[in-house]
This record gives structure tokens, sequence and C-alpha cells, in this order.
């Protein structure tokens, strides 16, 4: 091969041109977005190709506790919430869709790693090149999406059922606390995946931990009537500060500071993010 460029090119090119292709130099140095997108693409595609099991099901399944609850107290029932009077509907409502948005945030989180070590697929996922930060990104990206796509279809559902009122009075806050939340849960999720070995593992934190804390945590109930000790008990978990701000965004009440809650969930994103990316980075049960 002739050292010399070809007719027409700069020497400087040339020489660009075989660093590009010389082997053992990396071509991306910077963010990969062609990888970072692709990734995210298939983690939207792979829950979209079932969206009647990962997006309707879960949305019918929430708006079902509305229509339980409504039909139940015949709307005749108020809940009292910083010192304001509202109906238990209205109050009930941002609860159970940001409840569906959290527990679809993990379900999709939990799946892709876990699913990749039992099929023995996991190399799909370690031998592109892509970063660490890239893989988290695409994986928490694909969750939220899915999050925010059963939160909107329930939200629909909810305001075409009449006696409910889902219009929020500070949007900012609904997309705010919407995004931390899922965020969260898919963080969680991840984690969950790189640690399980199986299905069972992931459906135990599903039924002993998420669930449990999504359940206890304001969504049906204002903490403001809870004895002084269970008070504190729900101040401690993390999923009250999101349903309490997620629920400001349509009140505009809460049974919380609301810039507490957010540096709350905040810095437990980053925290989990920071652990995530660790575990992913060193290859913990995903190298073995």
């Amino acid at each position: 091969m002739s050292s010399h460029p070809p007719l027409g090119r700069t020497s400087a090119d040339h020489h660009r041109s075989l660093i590009r292709s010389a082997p053992g130099v990396p071509s991306i140095r910077n963010v990969n977005w062609g990888g970072l997108k692709t990734l995210y693409v298939k983690e939207v595609r792979r829950f979209f190709k079932v969206q009647l099991q990962t997006v309707w099901a879960p949305a019918i399944t929430t708006l079902l506790y509305l229509v339980i609850f409504t039909v139940a107290l015949g709307g005749r029932s108020e809940v009292h919430v910083g010192g304001s009077t509202v109906a238990f509907a209205d109050f009930v409502a941002p609860g159970l869709i940001v409840m569906g948005m959290l527990n679809n945030a993990f379900a999709n989180a939990s799946f892709s790693l876990l699913v990749g070590k039992i099929q023995g697929t996991i190399v799909d996922y370690l031998m592109p090149p892509l970063s660490t930060a890239e893989l988290l990104t695409a994986l928490t990206g694909g969750a939220v999406t899915r999050a925010f796509l059963v939160g909107l279809t329930v939200w629909l559902a909810m305001s075409l059922w009449p006696g409910v009122h889902v219009m929020p009075a500070h949007p900012l806050a609904v997309l705010w606390f919407g995004l931390l939340g899922s965020v969260f849960l898919a963080l969680i999720g991840v984690l969950t995946s790189i640690w399980a070995e199986k299905f069972d593992h992931a459906a135990a934190v599903t039924n002993f931990v998420v669930a449990p804390l999504t359940l206890l945590s304001g969504t049906f109930y204002s903490v403001d009537r809870l004895s002084p000790v269970f008070q504190t008990i729900s101040h401690a978990n993390p999923f009250f500060y999101i349903i309490s701000g997620f629920r400001y965004g349509f009140l505009g009440i809460a049974d919380s500071p609301v810039a507490l809650g957010s540096a709350v969930i905040l810095a437990l994103d980053i925290v989990l993010g920071l652990i995530c990316y660790t575990l992913l980075r060193r290859g913990w049960r995903l190298k073995n």
C-alpha cells in the first residue's frame, strides 16, 4: 500500500483516514449517539410489541381502582389535605396515575438485563461499543418512556370518567415528579436486574419492596389522618414524596413540602444512578 495520499486529498486527510481504520484505535471518542439511540429504540420496541400487556392492561387495572372507589363511596367521601377539603375521587386519581407509572417503570427496567442473563443473550448488552453511562441511560430511558405512556393513558381515561377532575394545576410539577419518580423506580429496576439470577428474585422485590412501599405511601389516604408514629414512618418512605409532589401538580396541595420532596427524590436518583453505574462498570453478576 502506498503511503502517499490519493489524488485530490491532503496529507492531513489521508493521515486521519489511516488513524480511523487502524485496529485498536477508538473511532468513537465522545458520546455514541447512534448506539445510544439504537438501544433506547430497542427497549421501547420490546415493550411496545406487547403493548396490550405492558401499556393498556396496567392502565385498565389502575383505572379499575378509581372506578371501584368512586362507585363504592358514591362520590360522597372527602379528604382533608393541608387545611383543604378535596373530593376523594379527585384526591386518589393523581396517586393512582403515578402509582401505575412507578410500577411499570420498575417492571420494564427489571426485565431487560435479567432476561438477557437467563436466555444467555447478555452479551448483546455488554459487547456493543457503548459506555456504561450510555447503557444505563438507554435502559432507564426505555423504562421512563413506558411509565409516561401508561400515565398518559390512565390520565386520558380518568379525564373522561364522570365526577373526576384531573386537570393539572401545576403541569410542570406533574412532569417533574413524574420524571423523578419514574427514574427512581427505573434505577431500582436496573439494580434488581443486575442482582437477580431468576424471575423469582425480581418478583420478590416487586411483592415485598415496591408494592408495599407504593400502597403505604399515601396513595389512598392522607398521612395527616395517621398517628404521629405512622406519620414518621410515612415520611421515611421515598414513595410518599413522589406521590405527594405529583398530587400537588394536580390539586395545588400536598402532604409535605414540595421542595423537600423534590430534593429527597433527586438525591436518591443520583445515589442510585452512581450505584448502578459502578455495578455495571464492574460487570457484577453480569460477566460471570
